[in-house]
């Protein structure tokens, strides 16, 4: 995964210019040392050096990972950042560092820090862990200022040449052409002389900064090459003043995205400000919902944001995204906070953010629950902004928010956020402020997380808690039972992974009678019936099971919905291997991997796929079984978790594993056992996307 940042990163088709010198000391320190940070100014380039470097390293058999630092406001989300980027999403309640230490382990890859300068104290410290946790990590940095570690390679990256060299080349002049190719085609080369030397006199004042050169080049839309030049002449001075005359580096930047917010009309610069609210990528309907407060119209946000991409203040992704670069933010949020906007741009952010999550919710049950898990899964550093500002203004609101997303974060892995933010909630809101029902279902999340961290016994304490605080609340407003049923979820989820399927079934059967309803009338019954199928099957009543979880599977897809019919499918392949039929099996397990491929459940996914794995053991297929197998223990290993489930799943998945090793051999089995690994490294890695 490339990443973004302060550095320059060159747009669309420009191809990426010069730098041989500096790509070959990358190579060379990527072989013989283990810390290499590339430091300079903002805007020199670093970013785009690193991922030009990044795709050419080697030989890392694990990968090369990124991490983009730049949206983290501090310290906290650091670990879970690098995490992400490791495509670990950790199941366990160990610390994140531990988790990212264990999970690196022998492994040989590359790590990239992207953007480390606002955080070099805590990065610091996370690299001197990782190195000596790690033996064959690489870890290659981009920051403005080095770590000041005894073993870090410290390349300094300068400015583009921007006067000839020897040999006749000129590679900021080379950039600037491309750049106004690009954003001026009536101005595109070949330029006569005296075009060339106004160029010339453009890059040299700005001192062969990509950056400065990109935003320069953005204004020959509405300006010709001479009349720049001749704009920074004025600004900068002559090139032969003396030198307290010529600007530092960040200097020449800072003057670049000064001359650029000048140019833009009083409304793109009020747009420019509030856009700084965005740690990392934003949509068109965010920045609408967000930045159009008077005297912005929401009707005008678009074609503002245009002009801003048209300007290169703005840079759009090929996914339709927006970002800025650390360093334009940097100095829309100085405006921001002189114009006296913070607070109320934090505010409206945050609101925007909740009710992001909010719509998800409601599209639980049908087609728009995939794109609300991922939206959720796109936007997690806002929300993380979001509870971090509500925790310090609003701590009920915080609390709301952290449990409407906390099912979301379970299911894409964040579990360590999702507890944490939950428990400081828990701790900060005043329970006489707090609604019952708020807090039934701040609980009912943070019973989840608990239970898919392995943490059984306090989460069963929890979910007793729960119960009894949901049933002193009756049939509710809604008339639903939504806090009972979820409360019956938790309780009865608990019972199974423990073991006591008989005892979630007389849980949800009694919260499904007291609030009588059909399946779909929320996603709190659902559950609470999903609930019920896992019970039937583990007490071995399969007939039950299976029509029930086939009632469940028909309306889900009636409706497009994925997590419950994943599950259903999840228990009609289990049935099926316990009453023989072991080709339906692999129907139904391969059935539940595209549901949970399509929500992003890596914990989901391994149990599917040791499902898929025994249906090809029963089926004689021992090959395919080892692969399904090492495919499953690459995504166990991601999770962090040796393999879990349902008792019932412990004694099929044995069984059936020791039917593959038989048919094939320990040597056959162990190398179809490996490839399986790679394969599945290889797909959450998003190398391939075939079916495993």
């Amino acid at each position: 995964m490339l990443g973004h940042g302060d550095g320059y990163e060159a747009g669309g088709s420009v191809p990426f210019v010069g730098r041989s010198a500096e790509l070959a000391s990358i190579e060379r320190a990527l072989r013989e040392d283990r810390l290499i940070t590339l430091t300079g100014p903002g805007g020199v380039g670093k970013t785009r050096l690193a991922r030009e470097g990044a795709s050419g390293a080697g030989p890392f058999p694990d990968g090369v990972h990124w991490a983009d630092l730049s949206p983290l406001p501090d310290e906290r989300l650091l670990v879970a950042t690098v995490a992400d980027a490791l495509d670990l999403a950790d199941h366990t309640a160990r610390t994140p560092a531990a988790a990212v230490r264990q999970w690196i382990g022998e492994r040989r890859l590359l790590l990239v820090l992207d953007c480390c300068e606002h955080l070099v104290t805590a990065v610091r410290d996370l690299v001197r862990e990782l190195l000596d946790a790690a033996p064959h990590l690489v870890l290659l940095l981009t920051s403005r200022q080095p770590l000041g570690l005894a073993d870090e390679r410290v390349l300094d990256i300068g400015p583009l040449p921007h006067a000839p060299d020897p040999s006749g080349a000129e590679e900021a002049l080379a950039l600037f052409t491309l750049r106004a190719a690009a954003a001026a085609p009536g101005q595109a080369p070949p330029w006569t002389e005296a075009r060339l030397a106004a160029a010339r006199s453009v890059c040299a004042r700005l001192e062969g900064i990509p950056l400065a050169l990109e935003l320069a080049a953005a204004q020959l839309s509405d300006h010709t090459v001479e009349e720049l030049a001749v704009r920074l002449t004025r600004r900068i001075g002559p090139l032969s003043a003396p030198g307290p005359g010529l600007p530092h580096r960040h200097g020449a930047l800072r003057t670049a995205i000064g001359w650029s917010h000048e140019w833009c009309t009083p409304r793109e610069r009020l747009l420019w400000l509030r856009l700084s609210v965005f740690g990392g990528a934003f949509d068109l309907e965010a920045a609408r919902a967000v930045c159009s407060a008077a005297p912005l119209t929401g009707a005008e946000v678009p074609p503002l944001l245009d002009a801003l991409v048209a300007k290169s203040v703005v840079r759009r992704g090929a996914d339709g995204s927006y970002r800025m670069l650390d360093t334009i933010r940097e100095y829309g949020a100085m405006w921001r906070d002189e114009a006296g906007e913070r607070a109320a741009l934090r505010e409206a952010h945050a609101r925007y953010f909740t009710e992001l999550v909010r719509a998800a919710e409601r599209d639980w049950l049908g087609p728009a629950q995939r794109i609300g898990y991922q939206r959720v899964e796109a936007v997690h550093a806002d929300l993380c902004a979001a509870l971090d500002h509500h925790l310090a203004t609003a701590p009920v609101r915080a609390l709301d928010l952290a449990a409407r997303a906390g099912f979301y974060w379970a299911c894409c892995g964040h579990l360590h956020a999702a507890r944490g933010y939950l428990e400081r909630a828990l701790a900060v809101a005043r329970p006489e402020e707090v609604d019952a029902r708020v807090r039934v279902r701040a609980l009912w999340a943070l019973g989840v997380t608990l239970l898919l961290q392995g943490e059984q016994e306090q989460a069963h304490r929890i979910a007793v808690g729960c119960e009894a605080l949901a049933a002193g609340l009756g049939e509710g407003p809604d008339g639903n039972g939504g806090p009972a049923l979820d409360a019956a979820y938790l309780l009865g989820l608990s019972h199974l992974l423990a073991g006591r399927p008989l005892a979630a079934r007389i849980v949800s059967d009694n919260a499904l009678e007291a609030f009588p309803g059909t399946p779909f009338d929320s996603a709190s019954r659902i559950r609470c019936h999903l609930v019920r199928v896992f019970a039937l099957t583990g007490t071995g009543l399969f007939t039950d099971a299976r029509e029930e979880a086939e009632l469940l599977r028909a309306g889900c897809a009636e409706r497009g919905e994925h997590w419950t019919r994943a599950y259903a499918d999840y228990q009609l392949a289990l049935i099926c291997l316990f009453e023989g039929r072991p080709a339906e099996s692999a129907v139904h397990a391969r059935a539940m991997l595209e549901g949970k491929r399509e929500l992003g459940d890596s914990f989901g996914t391994a149990l599917g796929l040791d499902l898929l794995a025994a249906a090809r053991a029963a089926t004689g297929d021992g090959a395919g079984a080892a692969r399904a197998y090492g495919t499953g223990h690459a995504y166990w290993q991601a999770v962090g978790h040796p393999q879990r489930g349902t008792p019932e799943l412990a004694s099929i998945r044995e069984e059936f594993e020791r039917t593959a090793r038989r048919a094939l051999g320990d040597q056959a089995y162990e190398a179809a056992f490996r490839e399986g690994v790679r394969h599945g490294h290889a797909l959450r890695s998003g190398v391939r996307r075939s079916s495993p």
